[in-house]
């Protein structure tokens, strides 16, 4: 396999996570933390112990806090920020040669939606990365994406991912860079639905946690509820998807789709999952006002439910796109507190015609 040089911008769980595994696979891979103690761990006891703890990490994965030093001459940059600090944080390095004159490719991990004063509409990573990168870089930056817990991209376990661009030679490019051991990857060209997946998969998780934990003591609720919780929730992803412009149906039953949102619900290291299930067992809402104030103050719940923001801007697009979408539109009514999860999903689950 041939080797090559990697960037990895952001040093949270998953970036981490990618990159060990990259290293691990013979490519020289240096990690952008903004925190010094990130980057003393990861050089020098091979561990992200803020981010990653418990996960021993390949000797020859790096980290340094200068940003530029670190996207400087690499054949690949990756970006792992969220989504709200995205252009902010492509701002930083979009001067060094090897971005200003087009010669990386750049891909991105993040999920969800980035708002845009004074569109009605959200924008995807990828335009948001585009619009902030040169203009060499229209139309062929790569999303990255599958059901792929950092827990267990760390230990090496098989995982599936998705390299989706419009550029169809950079998704290739990037989908034979990724394929170390461990990693089965597959190029797609509908980045709009690969998006789309693994921006709504979060907030259907996190209705999927409140079921999940209603169902510990209910004489109704199971098994077989949580299962059609599920299947609606695909269909929901299908449909926003679609209204976005996905342009391939077969993205919703592959590992974009079924894949990352079956992890998701049911994986033990799922932060949406487990915010889901905090609602109901720990009154987690009761530390917030509504959901914007849960956005701004989600440093609060101890964790990122990137379902919680992604439902703020799923509701703006059913709003604009007139979309019928009734687990997403009943979480952000509990998240806003106009009625309570149980009462939710009860009607949700109760009344056939939703």
């Amino acid at each position: 396999m041939e080797k090559h040089t990697v960037a990895i911008i952001g040093a949270g769980a998953w970036g981490t996570a990618l990159g060990a595994s990259l290293a691990r696979g013979g490519h020289k891979v240096e990690l952008w933390a903004m925190e010094e103690d990130v980057c003393e761990s990861i050089k020098c006891e091979h561990e992200n112990k803020r981010y990653l703890p418990g996960y021993k990490l390949h000797p020859t994965l790096s980290a340094s806090s200068d940003i530029v030093s670190v996207a400087s001459g690499k054949e690949f940059i990756i970006l792992a920020s969220p989504s709200l600090y995205l252009a902010s944080t492509i701002q930083k390095f979009v001067d060094v040669p090897n971005v200003k004159n087009g010669e990386s490719i750049i891909g991105s991990l993040t999920k969800g939606f980035v708002p845009f004063e004074g569109d009605s509409l959200p924008h995807f990573v990828l335009d948001t990365m585009e619009s902030a990168l040169p203009d060499c870089y229209k139309d062929s930056t790569v999303y990255i994406a599958g059901p792929s817990h950092a827990e267990e991209v760390a230990l090496g376990k098989i995982t599936g991912l998705i390299s989706a661009s419009n550029h169809h030679r950079n998704a290739v490019k990037m989908r034979d860079m990724l394929r170390v051991p461990g990693l089965m990857v597959y190029a797609s060209f509908d980045t709009v639905g690969v998006q789309v997946c693994a921006a709504v998969k979060n907030v259907i998780a996190t209705v999927y946690g409140a079921l999940d934990a209603i169902a510990e003591t209910s004489d109704i609720f199971g098994d077989n509820t949580e299962s059609l919780l599920m299947a609606a929730g695909l269909n929901e992803i299908q449909t926003i998807g679609f209204a976005m412009g996905a342009t391939h149906p077969e993205t919703f039953t592959s590992i974009s789709g079924v894949g990352d949102l079956d992890v998701t619900c049911k994986s033990k290291y799922g932060r949406n999952r487990r915010f889901g299930q905090d609602i109901i067992k720990t009154d987690m809402l009761d530390r917030f006002e509504n959901l914007d104030d849960i956005i701004t103050n989600v440093k609060k719940v101890g964790y990122l439910p990137e379902g919680a923001i992604a439902c703020k801007y799923v509701h703006q697009i059913a709003e604009v796109k007139k979309l019928k979408l009734p687990i997403c539109d009943a979480l952000y009514k509990v998240l806003n507190k106009e009625q309570t999860a149980q009462d939710c999903l009860y009607d949700l689950v109760m009344n056939p015609s939703k």
